[in-house]
């Protein structure tokens, strides 16, 4: 198998034989070092490296070129290569113009010269920027094989669930697909029944169940153990950092995780005001860092619901969909929240059919030259909005509100504006949707009267629902079912009647001791991924208060 690429970029002979230098040192046998000595002539490679299908892992370019600035180079060279890892390389004085490109060229890291020793100010760097492209890297696909029809809720469901476990797969569309004729005819497979999961190996599953599916691809459905000192129910960047924190510091730690690594912050295909990362990082990546980590440091994974509760003494027991129970002394609560339903004609009976909650990761490929509309104003809206438009014709955005402004980052905002194939349409809402089988139309409100629009997809960000109606009443929340803790729980009205303990709730314990809650499921929470990584750190710290008390 031909290996990957690195180029390197620099008009400068000395300095680009020092760089492939080091670059062949450290990742010789992975990858193949491949030079340029000009920005003209770095395209021209790529232009070659494509026409042969080859994979190119990270472009290294200096900014100071005559003819070519590196800043224009990897701007151009997003258009052949988009996925690779651009790195600039410039001088101090350059720094200024390498901010900018991160935006204009949207350049992944730049480094001032020189960069010795390589081996704390070069390779720890390119590591990192390597190891996120590899996560998305597929150099001869021989993974599963997801066969079903782009209208169907089940299809929907099982490509979402793959996909937010990072587990590699291709995916046929039934109707469209001669391929898929042909596989399920080579597998003795009845083309009615779908979807269908094809197996390297030549076994399949048909519409398979979650738990079997999850089985069948190495995830895990059973707990190793009966007891755990601390249980976390949730894997979103609250329950992940839980997760890292509690094991990293000793705790015997599992997470219930329902569906994936990233929770609803796992959807959104690019965070970009997440400190520390610059570029910016879809909420896969995140995740995906986040539950090595916590493997890393001993936390468990289990890829199970949790559907109930119980307190017995000194022991928590949560109550699996398959029936079975894991008892802890701490768990905490951080199933984040759900989008909210459209409730408009139409809309539920479309579900998975045109009309998607979140979904941008996985749909958006399937909307390649087709109009697509999303419903909301929100940062979740606007990063999916930025994301289709990679993909579809035209991209609309239907708000409630005059603008934007009041609900959205203004650094998405303004991307948005850079975007030609955006269009947002405020004082707007969606009356109806409808569709035989699949979505085909909406009906929609706007300054200029009530029109029905011909849609293909609806991309609905429009807030979002705890989903905590399976809870204990023991568990005091809101009137919208957000947990209650600390302050906000002695201020509740049924607090004195269900607290017995001689102290005051710990800051994010619920009103059941030793149950604590973290992130968007709090009331009162700040809907951000890094409030929600503070949160989930900080209710170890009172986890560990609580676990001193036996």
């Amino acid at each position: 198998m031909t290996r990957p690429i690195l180029l390197a970029v620099d008009d400068d002979i000395s300095v680009l034989e020092a760089v492939v230098q080091d670059l062949r040192r450290h990742y010789g046998s992975t990858y193949r070092v491949v030079r340029a000595g000009s920005g003209q002539a770095a395209l021209d490679t790529l232009s070659q490296l494509r026409t042969r299908e080859e994979a190119v892992a990270l472009l290294l370019s200096d900014q100071r070129m005559p003819g070519m600035t590196g800043v224009e180079f990897l701007e151009k060279a997003r258009d052949l290569y988009p996925e690779a890892r651009r790195v600039l390389l410039t001088a101090y004085a350059d720094t200024e113009a390498a901010i900018r490109a991160i935006n204009t060229a949207r350049i992944h890291y730049y480094l001032t010269k020189p960069w010795d020793p390589p081996e704390e100010k070069l390779y720890p760097v390119l590591d990192d920027l390597l190891q996120d492209w590899n996560a998305g890297y597929q150099p001869k696909f021989d993974g599963l094989r997801v066969i079903g029809h782009r209208w169907s809720l089940k299809d929907h469901q099982l490509r979402s669930f793959l996909s937010r476990n990072h587990v590699p797969y291709r995916w046929f569309d039934a109707a469209a697909s001669d391929d898929a004729q042909l596989l399920l005819k080579e597998r003795s497979l009845d083309p009615e029944v779908l979807p269908v999961v094809l197996f390297a190996d030549g076994s399949s599953l048909v519409d398979p169940e979650q738990e079997a599916l999850a089985a069948r691809v190495g995830l895990s459905v059973q707990a190793t153990q009966d007891f755990y000192d601390m249980a976390v129910i949730g894997a979103g960047p609250a329950g992940l950092a839980a997760a890292v924190y509690g094991a990293s510091e000793g705790l015997k730690t599992l997470v219930i995780e329902p569906e994936a690594p990233g929770g609803q912050a796992g959807s959104s295909s690019r965070i970009e005001n997440y400190l520390g990362f610059p570029s910016g990082i879809s909420g896969a990546d995140l995740g995906r860092r986040a539950h090595m980590q916590g493997v890393r440091f001993g936390a468990e994974f289990l890829t199970q619901r949790a559907v109930g509760l119980r307190v017995d003494g000194q022991y928590r027991f949560v109550k699996l969909a398959d029936g079975r129970e894991v008892s802890c002394h701490v768990l905490v609560v951080a199933t984040g929240v759900e989008y909210k339903r459209l409730q408009v004609p139409g809309a539920d009976l479309l579900t998975g059919r045109g009309v998607y909650y979140g979904a941008a990761l996985v749909e958006a490929a399937a909307c390649k030259d087709e109009d697509v509309y999303v419903v909301g104003g929100a940062n979740s809206a606007g990063q999916a909005a930025l994301y289709f438009a990679r993909y579809a014709c035209k991209v609309t955005m239907l708000i409630r509100a005059s603008g934007l402004e009041a609900s959205m980052s203004k650094y998405l905002i303004d991307e948005i504006e850079r975007t030609s194939n955006i269009v947002v349409e405020p004082n707007t809402q969606v009356l109806g949707a409808e569709g035989d089988g699949h979505l085909e139309a909406l009906c929609i409100q706007g300054p200029g009267g009530t029109t029905r629009r011909p849609a293909g997809s609806l991309f609905v960000f429009i807030g979002a629902v705890p989903g905590t109606q399976w809870f204990p009443d023991s568990i005091l929340r809101d009137e919208k079912g957000f947990v209650l803790a600390g302050p906000e729980l002695k201020a509740s009205s049924g607090f004195a009647s269900i607290w017995k303990q001689d102290r005051d709730p710990y800051l994010l314990e619920t009103s059941v001791p030793g149950i604590f809650v973290a992130g968007d499921v709090r009331h009162g929470s700040i809907k951000r991924a890094a409030s929600a990584v503070g949160e989930g750190s900080i209710a170890v710290q009172f986890a560990h208060q609580y676990l001193a008390s036996f």
